[in-house]
């Protein structure tokens, strides 16, 4: 049933859907960013369609290729019992690192924009509120993409809710095991 959908994406939205295929029994279009939106829409809206469900979005960071980034969504139809993946290139550049936003669609969409932003870098262009999730606000770089050093240091910041004597908020005990700052 899935590969119909792959058909009237295609049929549909013509040189907006880059490539289709299937992978191990999952379809999966590859969409312009530019109609992203319509094409999402245009999934969950027909009756022959009918993906409800935006059941995850996520990105994948293919560091050293051009295009660095795949946002991918996974749609469900609960009536018609289909999925379909579909994914967006997205270049490393930051004034080309965005997609639009889909929390027009799937309220889902909200949290699970923010946690691909804040992890790894890439913005939802007319998002609600696009503010970390996961993160605190003096958080530097997204944790997630592949090139984020692996010992990188972050600004200590001492917890708003600790007494002034509460010494485990800025420093580690001396007995601990984690040895990637000194004391």
């Amino acid at each position: 049933m899935a590969e119909s959908v792959l058909t009237a994406l295609t049929e549909r939205f013509g040189d907006a859907i880059l490539e289709t295929g299937t992978y191990v029994g999952d379809e999966i279009a590859i969409v312009a960013r530019e109609q992203l939106v319509a094409v999402l829409t245009f999934l969950r809206d027909d009756p022959d369609m009918a993906f409800a469900m935006l059941t995850d979005l996520t990105v994948v960071d293919y560091l050293e290729q051009t295009p660095r980034f795949e946002v991918v969504y996974q749609l469900y139809s609960l009536s018609k019992k289909h999925r379909v993946r579909l994914k967006v290139h997205v270049d490393e550049a930051p004034e080309q690192c965005w997609v639009p936003t889909a929390t027009g669609l799937w309220h889902a969409a909200n949290w699970a924009e923010r946690e691909a932003w804040d992890l790894y870098g890439v913005r939802f262009e007319g998002h609600p509120d696009m503010r970390r999730i996961l993160m605190y606000d003096e958080f530097v770089g997204h944790p997630l993409r592949k090139d984020y050093p692996q010992n990188a240091r972050q600004p200590l910041l001492r917890r708003p809710d600790a007494t002034p004597t509460d010494d485990q908020t800025t420093r580690l005990l001396e007995d601990s095991h984690d040895r990637r700052t000194s004391g």
